[in-house]
């Protein structure tokens, strides 16, 4: 059996880097060094076709998701349409694909760095929802081409592909305050991450561009889960919570949830109280009333990722770019539409 190219740096009292460096002719080592990992490689039998398969493909792209609460990024049908999307991206360009989940945990985190680092990694589409700047750092330190998918730091200077979830918030209000006449409500996650801020950025925008006064608004901090939403209604309800006629949801899992507490307590959807939400999940129009919410083209934002990635690895040294996705309202049953004089 050959020997592999980790066992030929400890012969050659190398780094793994430097053997992998030399022998996918990457650059960053001398040429003697790289000659010298060659004719040892050749000596003691390294199997050269792992090369060969390697050229067949331009290379290898990473699709990092980082979990941090868990409750945002999971096995829903929003990621699985993002990671379909960068599957076609990566098949159309002829890039292999490998998906790996950070989950925050220090110890494990820093092997999967160690590994990426010593990989067949090419460039690195990073699902950056539930992540904050400081975690961002390493994988920047890394030195490998990176997209950051669905979320934006403007302290760090990067490439971006993200939700216009300003527009889309703006839109899902300003449907909301049209239809429905009344100072709206907010359903508002919990969770302090960038894209819930730029909805909030979006939703009082639309508020105000309606001459109403955006410290008027009734608003109920949620967990963004249905369960969660549901569970934490339920109590605001009972304890006898003012509640709005009508409200614009973080996501469509806080909107269900309440929409499931309301109608538990004899509130009609959308006769009593409207509701909007965002993200139009598969599950916004299997609900009754069907839930008038803001679509995303998670597909689309996946393959303008890949797009975005292959750029900067076929032409390093381009300036960072942040591309934002805009998003279109789709209109159902869960909000009603006051004829008020």
């Amino acid at each position: 059996m050959g020997i592999t190219a980790k066992e030929l740096a400890k012969k050659l009292n190398l780094s793994a880097a430097a053997v992998s460096m030399a022998l996918n002719k990457k650059p960053g080592v001398s040429t003697k060094t790289r000659q010298m990992v060659l004719d040892a490689a050749e000596r003691f039998g390294y199997d050269f076709t792992r090369i060969s398969e390697k050229i067949a493909s331009p290379g290898t792209i990473y699709f990092i998701i980082y979990k941090k609460y868990g409750a945002i990024v999971a096995d829903t049908p929003f990621f699985s349409q993002l990671s379909e999307g960068i599957s076609i991206g990566c098949m159309k360009n002829n890039y292999r694909l490998n998906i790996l989940y950070f989950q925050e945990d220090e110890d494990t985190i820093q092997k999967q760095f160690e590994d990426i680092k010593y990989s067949n990694c090419s460039g690195i589409i990073l699902l950056g929802t539930e992540i904050l700047p400081e975690n961002l750092i390493p994988f920047i330190d890394i030195k490998i081409p990176i997209v950051i998918l669905d979320t934006y730091f403007e302290t760090i200077s990067c490439d971006y592909v993200l939700i216009n979830n300003i527009q889309g918030a703006y839109l899902a209000a300003k449907h909301l305050i049209n239809k429905c006449k009344f100072q709206p409500g907010y359903l508002k996650s919990t969770y302090n991450i960038s894209n819930f801020n730029e909805r909030s950025t979006g939703f009082y925008n639309a508020v105000r561009s309606a001459g109403m006064s955006a410290s008027k608004c009734i608003v109920h901090n949620l967990p963004p889960s249905i369960d969660g939403a549901y569970s934490d209604m339920s109590e605001l309800i009972n304890s006898g919570e003012e509640l709005a006629a009508c409200y614009f949801a973080d996501n469509d899992l806080i909107a269900l949830g309440a929409i499931k507490a309301f109608k538990e307590n004899g509130i009609r959807i959308p006769e009593d109280i409207s509701v909007i939400g965002f993200d139009n999940m598969p599950a916004s129009s299997m609900f009754e009333p069907e839930l008038s919410t803001i679509n995303v083209p998670k597909k689309y934002m996946g393959e303008v990722a890949v797009e975005r990635l292959i750029s900067l690895l076929n032409n390093p040294g381009q300036p960072p770019i942040k591309t934002e996705i805009n998003t279109s309202l789709i209109k159902r049953n869960s909000v009603k539409e006051v004829n008020k004089k």
